[in-house]
Protein backbone atom coordinates (compact mmCIF):
# COMPACT_ATOMS: atom_id res chain seq x y z
CA UNK A 1 0.00 0.00 0.00
CA UNK A 2 1.25 3.48 -0.86
CA UNK A 3 1.39 6.47 1.44
CA UNK A 4 -1.72 7.91 3.05
CA UNK A 5 -1.92 11.69 3.10
CA UNK A 6 -4.22 13.39 5.60
CA UNK A 7 -5.26 17.03 5.30
CA UNK A 8 -6.55 18.74 8.42
CA UNK A 9 -8.74 21.77 7.63
CA UNK A 10 -10.36 24.48 9.69
CA UNK A 11 -13.72 25.28 8.09
CA UNK A 12 -14.65 28.36 10.07
CA UNK A 13 -15.22 28.89 13.78
CA UNK A 14 -17.99 28.37 16.32
CA UNK A 15 -18.78 30.40 19.44
CA UNK A 16 -20.09 28.40 22.38
CA UNK A 17 -20.39 28.46 26.13
CA UNK A 18 -17.09 27.69 27.83
CA UNK A 19 -18.97 24.87 29.58
CA UNK A 20 -19.57 23.05 26.29
CA UNK A 21 -16.03 21.75 25.71
CA UNK A 22 -15.23 20.97 29.35
CA UNK A 23 -18.58 21.01 31.16
CA UNK A 24 -18.40 17.39 32.35
CA UNK A 25 -22.00 16.67 31.39
CA UNK A 26 -23.42 19.99 32.62
CA UNK A 27 -26.08 20.44 29.94
CA UNK A 28 -27.52 23.70 31.27
CA UNK A 29 -24.13 25.38 31.33
CA UNK A 30 -23.12 23.84 28.00
CA UNK A 31 -26.27 25.06 26.25
CA UNK A 32 -25.18 28.67 26.62
CA UNK A 33 -28.79 29.83 27.02
CA UNK A 34 -27.83 31.87 30.08
CA UNK A 35 -24.30 32.81 29.01
CA UNK A 36 -23.44 36.30 27.75
CA UNK A 37 -21.75 36.49 24.35
CA UNK A 38 -18.73 38.11 26.03
CA UNK A 39 -18.33 35.01 28.20
CA UNK A 40 -18.40 32.54 25.32
CA UNK A 41 -15.38 31.09 23.51
CA UNK A 42 -14.48 30.73 19.84
CA UNK A 43 -13.32 27.30 18.68
CA UNK A 44 -12.30 25.97 15.26
CA UNK A 45 -14.69 23.85 13.21
CA UNK A 46 -12.66 21.18 11.43
CA UNK A 47 -12.80 18.52 8.73
CA UNK A 48 -10.37 15.81 7.62
CA UNK A 49 -9.61 14.74 4.05
CA UNK A 50 -7.82 11.41 3.54
CA UNK A 51 -5.99 10.88 0.27
CA UNK A 52 -5.73 7.08 0.43
CA UNK A 53 -4.33 4.83 -2.33
CA UNK A 54 -7.70 3.08 -2.45
CA UNK A 55 -10.11 5.98 -1.95
CA UNK A 56 -10.62 9.70 -1.43
CA UNK A 57 -12.37 10.17 1.90
CA UNK A 58 -13.76 13.24 3.67
CA UNK A 59 -14.71 13.09 7.34
CA UNK A 60 -17.14 15.83 8.44
CA UNK A 61 -17.98 18.94 6.44
CA UNK A 62 -17.76 22.04 8.60
CA UNK A 63 -20.00 25.05 8.00
CA UNK A 64 -21.84 25.79 4.75
CA UNK A 65 -21.28 29.12 3.00
CA UNK A 66 -24.92 29.91 3.82
CA UNK A 67 -23.71 30.60 7.37
CA UNK A 68 -21.58 33.52 6.16
CA UNK A 69 -22.69 34.60 2.67
CA UNK A 70 -20.33 37.60 2.83
CA UNK A 71 -17.54 35.75 4.67
CA UNK A 72 -18.44 37.52 7.90
CA UNK A 73 -20.61 36.91 10.96
CA UNK A 74 -24.27 37.04 9.84
CA UNK A 75 -26.94 36.49 12.50
CA UNK A 76 -29.92 36.37 10.15
CA UNK A 77 -28.23 33.96 7.73
CA UNK A 78 -27.39 31.59 10.56
CA UNK A 79 -30.89 31.56 12.00
CA UNK A 80 -32.24 30.82 8.52
CA UNK A 81 -29.70 28.01 7.99
CA UNK A 82 -30.12 26.39 11.43
CA UNK A 83 -32.86 27.67 13.73
CA UNK A 84 -33.18 30.29 16.43
CA UNK A 85 -32.67 27.63 19.11
CA UNK A 86 -29.43 26.31 17.60
CA UNK A 87 -28.24 29.87 17.01
CA UNK A 88 -28.61 30.48 20.74
CA UNK A 89 -26.38 27.45 21.42
CA UNK A 90 -23.69 28.04 18.80
CA UNK A 91 -22.90 30.92 16.50
CA UNK A 92 -20.56 30.44 13.58
CA UNK A 93 -18.55 32.31 11.01
CA UNK A 94 -16.84 31.12 7.82
CA UNK A 95 -14.12 33.29 6.34
CA UNK A 96 -13.23 33.59 2.68
CA UNK A 97 -11.93 30.32 1.24
CA UNK A 98 -12.74 28.34 4.40
CA UNK A 99 -15.68 26.15 3.36
CA UNK A 100 -14.81 22.53 2.74
CA UNK A 101 -15.57 22.87 -0.98
CA UNK A 102 -13.21 25.83 -1.27
CA UNK A 103 -10.45 24.08 0.66
CA UNK A 104 -10.71 20.88 -1.37
CA UNK A 105 -10.59 22.93 -4.56
CA UNK A 106 -7.25 24.39 -3.44
CA UNK A 107 -5.73 20.90 -3.50
CA UNK A 108 -7.43 19.94 -6.77
CA UNK A 109 -10.26 17.79 -5.38
CA UNK A 110 -13.83 18.12 -6.69
CA UNK A 111 -16.85 16.84 -4.79
CA UNK A 112 -17.44 14.22 -7.48
CA UNK A 113 -13.91 12.89 -6.84
CA UNK A 114 -14.85 11.86 -3.31
CA UNK A 115 -15.45 8.16 -2.82
CA UNK A 116 -16.79 8.69 0.69
CA UNK A 117 -18.11 11.47 2.87
CA UNK A 118 -18.28 10.23 6.46
CA UNK A 119 -20.25 12.04 9.15
CA UNK A 120 -18.92 11.39 12.66
CA UNK A 121 -22.35 12.48 13.93
CA UNK A 122 -25.14 14.79 12.80
CA UNK A 123 -24.68 17.94 14.87
CA UNK A 124 -24.95 21.06 12.72
CA UNK A 125 -21.27 22.08 12.79
CA UNK A 126 -20.31 18.68 11.34
CA UNK A 127 -23.00 18.31 8.69
CA UNK A 128 -23.80 21.92 7.70
CA UNK A 129 -21.50 21.83 4.67
CA UNK A 130 -22.70 18.45 3.39
CA UNK A 131 -24.59 19.80 0.39
CA UNK A 132 -21.37 21.37 -0.86
CA UNK A 133 -19.96 17.84 -1.32
CA UNK A 134 -23.18 15.91 -1.94
CA UNK A 135 -21.98 14.59 -5.33
CA UNK A 136 -19.66 12.21 -3.50
CA UNK A 137 -20.12 8.55 -4.45
CA UNK A 138 -21.07 7.53 -0.90
CA UNK A 139 -22.33 9.54 2.08
CA UNK A 140 -22.30 7.50 5.28
CA UNK A 141 -23.43 7.97 8.86
CA UNK A 142 -23.82 5.30 11.51
CA UNK A 143 -27.18 3.57 11.79
CA UNK A 144 -27.71 4.46 15.48
CA UNK A 145 -26.95 8.14 14.74
CA UNK A 146 -29.39 8.40 11.86
CA UNK A 147 -32.05 6.60 13.87
CA UNK A 148 -31.47 8.85 16.87
CA UNK A 149 -31.82 11.97 14.72
CA UNK A 150 -35.42 10.96 13.98
CA UNK A 151 -36.44 10.81 17.67
CA UNK A 152 -38.85 13.58 18.59
CA UNK A 153 -36.71 14.47 21.62
CA UNK A 154 -33.83 15.31 19.27
CA UNK A 155 -35.79 17.51 16.91
CA UNK A 156 -34.24 20.60 18.52
CA UNK A 157 -30.68 19.24 18.40
CA UNK A 158 -30.52 18.16 14.77
CA UNK A 159 -31.36 19.95 11.50
CA UNK A 160 -32.50 17.29 8.99
CA UNK A 161 -32.72 19.88 6.20
CA UNK A 162 -28.91 19.84 6.16
CA UNK A 163 -28.90 16.30 4.77
CA UNK A 164 -32.36 16.18 3.16
CA UNK A 165 -32.17 15.39 -0.56
CA UNK A 166 -28.70 13.85 -0.33
CA UNK A 167 -27.92 10.15 -0.83
CA UNK A 168 -27.00 9.69 2.83
CA UNK A 169 -27.21 6.11 4.04
CA UNK A 170 -26.45 4.31 7.28
CA UNK A 171 -23.79 1.72 8.02
CA UNK A 172 -23.75 -0.76 10.91
CA UNK A 173 -20.93 -1.27 13.36
CA UNK A 174 -19.70 -4.84 13.62
CA UNK A 175 -18.43 -6.59 16.73
CA UNK A 176 -14.69 -6.37 16.09
CA UNK A 177 -13.25 -6.09 19.59
CA UNK A 178 -12.03 -2.58 18.77
CA UNK A 179 -12.99 0.57 20.66
CA UNK A 180 -14.79 1.20 23.96
CA UNK A 181 -17.86 -0.76 22.86
CA UNK A 182 -15.91 -3.46 20.98
CA UNK A 183 -17.58 -2.30 17.77
CA UNK A 184 -16.28 -0.59 14.66
CA UNK A 185 -16.61 -0.47 10.87
CA UNK A 186 -13.71 -1.25 8.55
CA UNK A 187 -14.35 1.16 5.69
CA UNK A 188 -12.01 -0.30 3.05
CA UNK A 189 -11.73 -3.85 4.39
CA UNK A 190 -8.02 -3.64 5.14
CA UNK A 191 -7.95 -1.98 8.59
CA UNK A 192 -6.47 1.27 7.27
CA UNK A 193 -9.57 3.40 7.92
CA UNK A 194 -11.56 2.23 10.90
CA UNK A 195 -14.70 3.95 12.16
CA UNK A 196 -14.77 3.21 15.88
CA UNK A 197 -18.05 3.52 17.76
CA UNK A 198 -17.51 6.08 20.52
CA UNK A 199 -21.00 6.91 21.86
CA UNK A 200 -21.73 9.29 24.68
CA UNK A 201 -21.77 12.69 23.03
CA UNK A 202 -24.40 11.23 20.71
CA UNK A 203 -25.75 7.73 20.18
CA UNK A 204 -23.98 6.95 16.91
CA UNK A 205 -20.83 9.06 17.27
CA UNK A 206 -17.65 7.51 15.87
CA UNK A 207 -13.94 8.25 15.86
CA UNK A 208 -11.82 7.71 12.75
CA UNK A 209 -8.52 5.84 13.06
CA UNK A 210 -6.28 5.99 9.99
CA UNK A 211 -3.41 3.50 10.03
CA UNK A 212 -0.42 3.47 7.69
CA UNK A 213 3.00 1.81 7.43
CA UNK A 214 4.41 0.17 10.54
CA UNK A 215 1.14 0.55 12.41
CA UNK A 216 1.54 4.33 12.71
CA UNK A 217 -1.84 6.00 12.96
CA UNK A 218 -3.72 9.27 13.23
CA UNK A 219 -6.81 9.44 15.43
CA UNK A 220 -9.67 11.88 14.83
CA UNK A 221 -11.99 11.59 17.81
CA UNK A 222 -14.47 14.27 16.66
CA UNK A 223 -16.52 15.42 19.69
CA UNK A 224 -15.69 12.58 22.07
CA UNK A 225 -13.48 15.30 23.58
CA UNK A 226 -12.46 18.84 22.71
CA UNK A 227 -8.67 18.59 22.89
CA UNK A 228 -5.83 17.03 24.88
CA UNK A 229 -7.19 18.42 28.14
CA UNK A 230 -10.27 16.22 27.69
CA UNK A 231 -8.42 12.91 27.79
CA UNK A 232 -5.49 14.04 29.93
CA UNK A 233 -7.78 15.16 32.75
CA UNK A 234 -10.77 12.96 31.79
CA UNK A 235 -13.15 15.91 31.49
CA UNK A 236 -16.33 15.07 29.57
CA UNK A 237 -17.96 17.45 27.10
CA UNK A 238 -20.82 19.49 28.50
CA UNK A 239 -23.28 17.89 26.08
CA UNK A 240 -23.55 14.15 26.76
CA UNK A 241 -26.28 11.83 25.55
CA UNK A 242 -24.97 9.22 27.99
CA UNK A 243 -22.30 10.16 30.54
CA UNK A 244 -21.25 6.57 31.26
CA UNK A 245 -20.66 5.85 27.57
CA UNK A 246 -18.97 9.23 27.12
CA UNK A 247 -16.53 8.37 29.89
CA UNK A 248 -15.75 4.96 28.38
CA UNK A 249 -15.22 6.55 24.96
CA UNK A 250 -12.92 9.22 26.37
CA UNK A 251 -10.93 6.59 28.26
CA UNK A 252 -10.40 4.78 24.95
CA UNK A 253 -9.33 8.05 23.29
CA UNK A 254 -6.80 8.52 26.09
CA UNK A 255 -5.42 5.02 25.61
CA UNK A 256 -5.11 5.44 21.85
CA UNK A 257 -3.64 8.94 22.08
CA UNK A 258 -0.87 7.77 24.44
CA UNK A 259 0.08 4.77 22.30
CA UNK A 260 3.59 4.98 20.83
CA UNK A 261 2.22 4.40 17.32
CA UNK A 262 -0.09 7.42 17.48
CA UNK A 263 1.44 10.28 15.45
CA UNK A 264 -1.48 12.69 15.96
CA UNK A 265 -4.72 12.77 17.95
CA UNK A 266 -7.18 15.54 17.09
CA UNK A 267 -10.62 16.61 18.24
CA UNK A 268 -12.84 18.54 15.85
CA UNK A 269 -12.79 21.74 17.91
CA UNK A 270 -9.21 21.33 19.06
CA UNK A 271 -7.46 24.69 19.61
CA UNK A 272 -4.10 22.90 19.67
CA UNK A 273 -4.58 21.27 16.24
CA UNK A 274 -3.60 23.75 13.53
CA UNK A 275 -4.27 23.05 9.82
CA UNK A 276 -1.63 20.62 8.60
CA UNK A 277 -0.80 17.66 6.37
CA UNK A 278 0.14 14.29 7.88
CA UNK A 279 1.68 11.39 5.95
CA UNK A 280 1.45 7.78 7.11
Amino acid sequence: MGKIKIYWFHCGRVRVSSKLPYGNGNFVGASGFFTRAADKVWLPVSAMYIDHPKAKVLVDCGWHRDMSPSNTFDRNAQISHMSMLLYMVNQGVVGKGQTIAEQLAKIGVKESDLDYVLLSHLDCDHVSGLKMVSKAKNILVSEPELRSASYWLNRFRYTPSMWAGTQIRPFRFGRTGHGPMDKSYDLLGDGSIELVWTPGHSKGHFATKVTGHGGRYMLYYADAGYGPRSWQQMVLPGLCDDRSQARASLQWVRQESLDEHCVASFANHDLSADPCVIEL
